[in-house]
């Protein structure tokens, strides 16, 4: 699971490195993520992107990562993401 944050955004994708294809990916630009309902709370919504992605992985059949923060601090959004997606049920 790689993530990729900007200023205003984050994401974050499963790629399966054999094949060198995203297998899922959830960002606050979606409508999953619910950014409008979060009134745009950067740690909420990096909450819901990680809920969500590890949601979609599960309904892949995937359960184990390795986490990829992307050269960002494991600190703040990275952090509610990452946190989110192990209380969902995904392993890293």
């Amino acid at each position: 699971m790689t993530v990729f944050r900007s200023l205003k955004n984050i994401c974050a994708q499963i790629v399966d490195d054999s094949r060198g294809r995203t297998v899922c990916s959830a960002s606050s630009l979606s409508k999953e993520a619910g950014s409008e309902r979060l009134n745009g709370h950067k740690i909420d919504v990096s909450r819901e992107v990680g809920r969500s992605i590890a949601e979609k992985a599960q309904k892949k059949g995937i359960k184990k990562v390795a986490f990829d923060k992307g050269g960002y601090k494991y600190h703040g959004r990275v952090k509610a993401l990452a946190e989110a997606a192990r209380k969902a049920g995904l392993e890293f």
